[in-house]
């Protein structure tokens, strides 16, 4: 039983990250730039543009695998 909270919490922390990355694809490049300030270095995309439309295709296929998942898994659990 507590694999199964587990596995659906993984899920849909995964879908519920997909969209913001879909959502606000400039935050999750800012908390990687702080991310990177922390570890001392500094990054800056070459075209914002690109990296803006880059992170939402990321985010998309990170929805679409979580919500893959998550029918693949309810349809083993309950079969």
């Amino acid at each position: 039983m507590i694999y199964f909270v587990v596995s659906l919490l993984i899920i849909i922390t995964s879908a519920a990250l997909g969209f913001i990355l879909v959502a606000n694809p400039a935050l999750a490049i800012e908390l990687q730039k702080k991310f990177y300030v922390t570890i001392n270095w500094k990054i800056e995309p070459i075209s914002m543009q690109k990296e803006l439309r880059n992170t939402r295709i990321m985010g998309l296929f990170l929805l679409a695998a979580a919500l893959i998942t998550l029918v693949i898994y309810l349809f083993l659990a309950f079969k």
